[in-house]
């Protein structure tokens, strides 16, 4: 962050872009997709529950900016935070308020807008299936604990105040290549738990009400969307902070301060991430479920009457394939950053090349800050085209050569693959980050 730093702009611009645009319209879309699904699946529900039942997803948002409003207050009023010590709990309270919270506020809103008893579609077979308010509230509410889980499992793993990151900051003391296997070991190791809770929350929901039962867990994952993306974006803003206050040249105890709150907010965004990659997770099945929904209609049930066969040769083949297809995406995006970051390191060497003032201490001239900016922005769209391509394509092709058995092994490979993937690779990520911060502090 230093101001002779020509690429030191550019990193607070990513920051933004990434962690609060990026970010938040991942979790916004997810919440879409999982209101949507729920009301594909659940469209027959208008037959015997009438229209408030019928728009049951959409008063599950509602209720949840309620909840985010009121215990805003919390943070702000009742427990104001008043040191450094105080700053993760208070985050963390206001995760855990807005969970308790929702559990009564579901079941108020479901006594409230469904009817004593509906009936839906059967995903499977040409029954029927008999639901109530406490069964669709209860899959919600599991749901909005699952996340809560999800949230705490992903602090203890990436918070420096607890032991696995401290341990990674002691693998340090061998090199950088233990530090890396470390940290590799850590990510994949913090996906046993949210898997768990994810197969949990999956078999209880369609347990009690079918896959709409599994839609209505998704959109609990991210009733309290308002708080998680609150304390996601907070990370950023106080590293954005950080970067201001060394630019500024402002006294060092300042960006001490900065630093203390960003160590916070590294574990916070990947809580954030933890939602966002858990509530994917039930978006993806509830919108499959909608998929093989379609396709009964459409058909006329002669098609998915008795589900997804995966023992098919053809659906057994691409979900293989779908298997593979997180790990190709990843590799592509991850190389694209290399390539961008490698033409940036290149940019920066050339000013220090033509500016050599620029290495004093107090220098005389000025960086290009916006040439540095524009590589970043260039690239990310540049490279983005590929894999982008290849998740818009993959299944349209698939469908249109191989048939709607091949687009549903495909996407159920992608599903389970795609979730522990995620969940390691951002584990670690955060993991290493505070592991930094940590020995910094301690120096």
């Amino acid at each position: 962050d230093a101001p002779r730093t020509p690429a030191t702009i550019a990193d607070n611009v990513g920051d933004n872009v990434g962690d609060v645009a990026g970010m938040g319209s991942d979790l916004f879309g997810s919440f879409a997709e999982s209101t949507c699904a729920a009301l594909v699946i659940g469209n027959s529900i208008g037959l015997t529950g009438g229209w408030d039942s019928m728009v049951f997803p959409i008063i599950l948002s509602a209720v949840g900016i309620i909840v985010c409003m009121i215990c805003s207050f919390i943070a702000t009023h009742i427990w104001p935070v008043r040191s450094e010590a105080q700053v993760e709990s208070a985050l963390k309270t206001q995760l855990i308020s807005t969970t308790l919270l929702m559990i009564p506020a579901v079941f108020l809103a479901a006594e409230a807008f469904l009817p004593a008893e509906f009936d839906i579609k059967a995903t499977v077979g040409s029954g029927t299936v008999t639901l109530h308010p406490d069964e669709a509230a209860t899959c919600v509410i599991m749901g909005a604990v699952g996340g809560l889980v999800i949230g705490l499992i992903t602090e203890y793993y990436t918070s420096h105040s607890y032991k696995p990151v401290r341990e990674l900051a002691d693998s340090c003391k061998t090199g950088a290549a233990t530090n890396m296997i470390y940290g590799i070991a850590l990510g994949y190791k913090s996906c046993v738990i949210p898997v768990v809770v994810l197969a949990s929350v999956v078999y209880g929901s369609f347990s009690l009400c079918d896959m709409y039962g599994v839609s209505l867990a998704a959109i609990g994952f991210l009733t309290n969307l308002a708080t998680g993306l609150t304390i996601d974006v907070y990370g950023p803003v106080c590293d954005n902070a950080g970067g201001i206050a060394e630019m500024a040249e402002l006294d060092s105890y300042v960006r001490d301060k900065t630093d203390a709150l960003d160590a916070a907010g590294n574990t916070t965004a990947a809580i954030g991430k933890g939602f966002a990659i858990g509530s994917a997770a039930l978006v993806s099945l509830a919108l499959f479920g909608a998929f093989v929904t379609r396709i009964r209609n459409a058909s006329g049930d002669t098609l998915f009457l008795n589900g997804v066969n995966m023992l098919e040769p053809l659906t057994f083949a691409f979900l293989i394939i779908g298997g593979m297809i997180p790990f190709s995406f990843a590799a592509m995006t991850m190389k694209s950053v290399g390539l961008a970051a490698m033409e940036m390191v290149y940019e920066v060497q050339r000013q220090f090349d033509e500016k050599p003032h620029l290495l004093d201490a107090n220098p005389t001239e000025r960086p290009d800050y916006d040439a540095c900016i524009a590589i970043s922005t260039k690239a990310s769209l540049r490279e983005m085209i590929a894999p982008g391509a290849m998740v818009i394509f993959t299944p349209l092709l698939t469908g249109i050569f191989f048939g709607v058995n091949a687009v549903c092994g495909l996407l159920v490979g992608s599903l389970v693959a795609s979730v522990q993937l995620a969940i390691s690779m951002s584990n670690s990520g955060g993991a290493w980050d505070n592991a930094k911060k940590y020995i910094e502090k301690a120096s």
